[in-house]
């Protein structure tokens, strides 16, 4: 799977996000690192594996297999921490205030630029909902010397590639439905 067939299966009502899908993959603002870094963990994120597929191959193209590793493990822990502190903020209670009891060494030695990690966790992170690590996250990048506007660059990534994971979704469920009543 290659991410121009992607765009390929994005249907007429779907067309902002085949174009917003070309847009946000170019470096601008992000390097080329931290964008298909982002869009990896965030593809892994959603799920699909179409677009886990698709993302990965054209990651493997432009990042080092550390930064792979990297974006892998961002996904990884990212699906354990959102949970658990969105956990802690939803009940209210006092379990942010103890020990989470889980590991995270991935977090202190990613194998790649702190602000690189810290930016593919804050996409995984919208994408999974927590506000709380969104926050840290975002706190992190600025106080390492990145803009809002790299903050909100990993973010549109990570709202189009889950987008595009809804659109494929619903097209195979929708297809699938058309087979059923056929």
């Amino acid at each position: 799977m290659t991410i121009d067939a992607l765009k390929a299966r994005m249907p007429g009502y779907a067309k902002d996000i085949k174009l917003n899908l070309s847009n946000v993959l170019q470096p601008g603002v992000l390097s080329e690192q931290q964008v298909w870094g982002a869009a990896l963990a965030s593809a892994i994120a959603t799920r699909n594996a179409e677009l886990i597929s698709a993302i990965a191959a054209e990651a493997a193209q432009r990042l080092s297999p550390e930064a792979t590793e990297a974006a892998k493990t961002a996904a990884a822990i990212m699906a354990m921490n959102n949970v658990y502190y969105r956990f802690g903020h939803l009940t209210g209670g006092d379990y942010l205030s103890m020990p989470a009891r889980l590991r995270m060494n991935a977090i202190a030695n990613p194998g790649v630029d702190k602000v690189d990690f810290e930016l593919w966790s804050l996409a995984v992170s919208a994408i999974n909902g927590c506000g709380l690590c969104l926050k840290s996250h975002e706190k992190e990048v600025l106080g390492k010397g990145a803009t809002k506007d790299a903050v909100q660059d990993a973010a549109r990534i990570a709202a189009v590639l889950q987008a595009v994971a809804t659109v494929l979704e619903a097209e195979d469920a929708l297809a699938g439905e058309t087979r059923a009543a056929a």
